[in-house]
């Protein structure tokens, strides 16, 4: 009721599939304009394939209409809420700075922070994932200087006033054992981060360069 409530203000919606819905692939538009909606339609065929399935295998079809009803399910919104809450609390143990109040999918450790003694043109949160992803096997995302690209006119970085690592965690994935372990390890790294040096960017694509560049550490 909630969802719906929320969605009749809006003249449409665009739905990454991957997030809430519990699927591998896919995603969909929803619009309460006729015309947009004709014109979408006819759209995707020349891209993805008939509106009818997008694309999709009737298998990713069915587990998206399946996780639209459990997406809303009370039980795994409260399980997944919680998740969130005890990896922010554990990690509070720690003294780690973070955003609050905690987020209903994701941790967001400010880099800036944790990593005060590396300047911000050498990624201080591109250079904490990397730390966490070599420490643990952990995969985490930089929301920060890398993800901002550069200003069109200048050519320079853009330094937003955030630089943050976003914990995302995945639906029906992690254990509370693997909530620790992930704390530990961003735990260890907090202890030693003095030594932890920044990295330079060493390739840089013209369109998001959060998803395809590539760092070194610097020496």
């Amino acid at each position: 009721e909630i969802l719906k409530e929320m969605c009749s203000c809006f003249e449409g919606i665009w739905v990454s599939a991957k997030k809430d819905l519990l699927v591998n692939i896919g995603g969909f538009l929803a619009t309460k304009d006729e015309k947009v909606y004709e014109k979408a339609r006819n759209m995707v065929v020349v891209y993805e394939g008939l509106h009818t399935y997008g694309g999709l295998a009737g298998r990713d079809l069915e587990a998206l209409a399946r996780g639209i009803e459990e997406m809303v399910e009370y039980d795994h919104i409260r399980a997944r809420v919680k998740q969130i809450e005890y990896c922010g609390v554990e990690l509070e143990k720690y003294d780690i700075p973070l955003v609050k109040p905690f987020g209903g999918h994701a941790i967001f450790l400010d880099a800036k922070k944790i990593l005060e003694h590396i300047p911000m043109n050498e990624f201080p949160a591109q250079t904490l994932v990397a730390e966490i992803y070599m420490d643990s096997g952990v995969r985490t995302m930089e929301r920060g200087v890398v993800s901002a690209g550069r200003d069109a006119e200048t050519g320079e970085h853009k330094y937003p006033e955030l630089e943050l690592v976003r914990m995302t965690f995945p639906r029906r994935v992690y254990t509370q054992a693997h909530i620790d372990v992930t704390v530990e390890s961003v735990a260890a790294i907090f202890a030693d981060r003095k030594s932890i040096k920044g990295l330079k960017m060493v390739y840089e694509p013209e369109y998001l360069r959060f998803f395809q560049a590539r760092f070194e550490r610097i020496v």
